[in-house]
């Protein structure tokens, strides 16, 4: 694949490193990801991929914006209030970067349409804020075969990890029980802990789509904004998982590191 000259200077940097080089950043002008959720972890996780030139990023949101939103929610700004968050989304990103093809698609989650959604994509950003979607997505990439690349935060606190279907430990192997009609819930959050959390989602896309590097598999990394510590916990694939179980052997649970 040929870059163009505007190309070649805007990657210029990261072209430069020694793990990525051209090969990488074609790579990476090749891929589309799904970013589900255009909210705290979807904007910093999108809009640093936009900017390290992910050829297609495919922006899934069903809400529209609201001033609420907008401590930790960086793809909109004020004038976007009422507005769908695909919209902004897509002005944000385009803005940034033009040389890359963002698709927008309005609509929840769901079973019935997930793997409508991402079926021609090579990852799926996890950018939720609830378990329910999150189960969808981790089910959804399972089925598919490709990674999902978990995110949560929680006032000053956050985790991730990533999720290589057939080989690591998935979400329900973390959680390990079905979550029905559980409440929702306003959930606290500094708009900078969305802002840490979803820059290491899109640092795990980074890496998967150019082979470089360790990705967060069977490992959940734990975030204290607080105390400003990382926690790092192994997390093991269960033989009995509802998602993954044909996959899973020996023991199981979670143990820090």
């Amino acid at each position: 694949m040929n870059f163009t000259p505007e190309e070649l200077t805007r990657y210029d940097r990261q072209i430069r490193i020694r793990q990525l080089g051209k090969d990488g950043q074609e790579r990476l002008k090749q891929a589309c990801i799904a970013v589900a959720g255009a909210g705290g972890l979807g904007s910093p996780a999108a809009m640093y991929l936009a900017a390290a030139g992910v050829g297609r990023l495919r922006i899934i949101d069903s809400d529209t914006v609201e001033t609420g939103n907008l401590n930790r929610q960086l793809l909109h700004g004020q004038q976007d209030e009422g507005r769908p968050k695909t919209e902004s989304a897509k002005e944000t990103l385009t803005r940034l970067n033009p040389d890359i093809r963002v698709e927008v698609i309005q609509a929840r989650i769901v079973p019935k349409n997930a793997q409508d959604l991402f079926q021609d994509c090579q990852g799926i950003v996890d950018a939720m804020d609830n378990i329910e979607t999150r189960y969808i997505l981790n089910q959804t990439a399972i089925s598919l075969g490709i990674p999902l690349f978990h995110g949560a935060v929680n006032g000053f606190e956050g985790q991730a990890m990533t999720v290589l279907p057939g080989t690591s430990a998935c979400l329900y192997c973390l959680y390990g029980k079905p979550v029905q009609n559980a409440p929702k819930e306003v959930i606290p959050v500094i708009g900078v802990t969305p802002g840490v959390i979803g820059t290491i989602q899109a640092t795990e896309v980074i890496k998967f789509l150019t082979g470089t590097g360790d990705l967060l598999t069977n490992r959940l990394i734990r975030y204290d904004g607080l105390a400003m510590a990382f926690k790092e916990f192994g997390i093991r694939q269960r033989p009995d998982c509802g998602h993954c179980g044909h996959c899973g052997h020996g023991n199981t649970g979670k143990e820090e590191k």
